[in-house]
């Protein structure tokens, strides 16, 4: 019945919440500093979790909402909620970025990006809880893939394929400062229990294109209508005093399984910057994650917080939901649900 009442409630924010002509496209639906947000449907409720927030207050911070227009930051007596307060023995305080979760039989596995504190590389790691909101925890005393070579490892994406078998997907930190080396998103198989990586590595894209610059990453494998797709985020993250805008976008490519091969889409990017009168600002949208309700399916993401006239507004990056739409076997990023105060 859960599921149920989500779709119908869906169904109404959909409606309630669809903008006027005059309206931007886009509008965000959690107003907090919620950068790399992935959302996860269980019980009727939608979990999000995003990289730790500033001042050291959370390793993985959460929002919680039942219509994916109105949302909430789990707090606990006034505080942010930690879905992993203890961190593994490897990992550095202060680094969590990007966390994704994964349904298994017993609980949940989450997939976190953190600092190792030997090489001070960004490593994945993954942790088991009984619930979504955690406490996940992990005994393991080494990263789970450290590409140490290529700059280190990041954005860790795990993926059911529909016979049940795991794939993780991460991208090597190539783009690192003290690497300069090209970036690639890696395909690997993973155990049942989703906490193992199983075979060889297969590398499915790199930042071979003049939009992408010097990084490809966040990555995010879905089933599509006809196939396979990749969806990943390019370019500088970051919204800089020099920038009329964040250069930060999203793509995708067509795959021919889990394991590829992957194909760049030539309308690259399908997500990104602007700032139009007739449709309002948007700034380094990206970071995605993919996730179905029903037949449907949705996309969440970042983008900076502009001021209306579409300058930095702060250091924050602010939740974004839209539906994902199909035609023809390419994808689009429909009109954001909003929250009922923004209607």
């Amino acid at each position: 019945m859960a599921k149920y009442r989500v779709l119908a409630a869906l169904a109404l924010s959909c409606t309630a919440f669809a903008p006027a002509k005059e309206e931007p496209p886009f509008v965000p639906v959690l107003e907090e500093d919620f950068a790399d947000p992935f959302v996860m449907l269980h019980d009727g409720v939608f979990y999000a979790y995003a990289t730790n927030p500033p001042g050291g207050v959370a390793n993985v911070q959460m929002a919680t909402s039942t219509n994916l227009a109105d949302w909430a930051l789990i707090k606990t007596d006034g505080k942010i909620h930690d879905a992993m307060p203890k961190l593994p023995e490897w990992a550095r305080d202060g680094f969590t970025w990007a966390p994704e979760v994964l349904r298994v039989s017993n609980g949940f596995v989450i997939y976190i990006t953190a600092r190792e504190k030997e090489s001070g590389l960004q490593c994945v790691g993954a942790a088991f809880a009984s619930d979504p909101r955690g406490p996940f925890v992990s005994n393991e005393t080494e990263p789970m893939i450290c590409q140490r070579d290529l700059g280190g490892t990041i954005d860790a994406a795990p993926f059911r394929d529909t016979d049940g078998t795991l794939y993780l997907y991460y991208k090597n930190d190539g783009n690192n400062p003290k690497f300069g080396k090209p970036t690639d998103i890696y395909a690997q198989r993973m155990s049942a229990d989703g906490l193992k990586l199983e075979g060889p590595a297969v590398a499915l894209l790199r930042n071979d294109k003049p939009w992408e610059a010097h990084v490809i990453e966040a990555p995010t494998m879905v089933k599509t209508p006809t196939g396979y797709a990749m969806f990943y985020s390019s370019n500088h993250y970051g919204w800089e005093t020099h920038q009329r805008l964040s250069p930060y976008a999203m793509g995708w490519a067509a795959c021919d399984g889990p394991m590829g091969p992957c194909t760049d889409a030539p309308e690259n990017p399908i997500l990104y910057s602007y700032n139009k009168r007739d449709v309002g600002c948007l700034s380094g949208p990206g970071h995605q994650s993919i996730f179905n309700v029903g037949a449907r399916q949705f996309v969440s993401f970042h983008a900076w917080a502009a001021t209306p006239g579409c300058r930095k507004l702060d250091n924050k990056r602010y939740l974004y939901v839209a539906p994902l739409l199909w035609k023809d076997g390419k994808p689009a990023v429909g009109v954001s649900i909003r929250p009922a105060d923004k209607k």
